[in-house]
């Protein structure tokens, strides 16, 4: 009876001195929501979230980008379109790392949510 009672209060105290199991629900600094403007102005390599519409396939996977004031050229990969058709009246919310290249500045898009 003792081993079983030592048992069961050693098992407690594991469990309490464990750490909570929870996910943490509070802002993130990193992809904070920007604007385009944010994104020209910001160092390369930063990470940003914007808000804004698809407008204009350029090429390949670059397309033109617009947040309603500004517009930049950002890259996404098909397999962040996943298949889902996105027209230029849909508002998107995309995860990007912001790049340069010979022709400029552009986004490199890593997550795209259609709003």
């Amino acid at each position: 009876m003792t081993t079983r009672r030592n048992f069961f209060i050693m098992s407690a105290l594991a469990f309490a001195a464990s750490p909570a199991l929870a996910q943490f629900t509070g802002p993130s600094e990193q992809g904070a929501q920007s604007s385009v403007q944010d994104a020209l102005d910001a160092r390369i390599g930063a990470y940003m979230t914007l808000e804004g519409y698809i407008t204009h396939h350029l090429r390949e996977d670059y397309y033109r980008f617009t947040d309603g004031m500004n517009e930049i050229r950002v890259e996404i990969p098909q397999s962040v379109f996943a298949g889902r058709p996105i027209g230029s009246n849909d508002r998107v919310r995309l995860r990007v790392e912001v790049d340069r290249g010979l022709i400029g500045r552009y986004l490199w898009v890593e997550a795209l949510e259609i709003l």
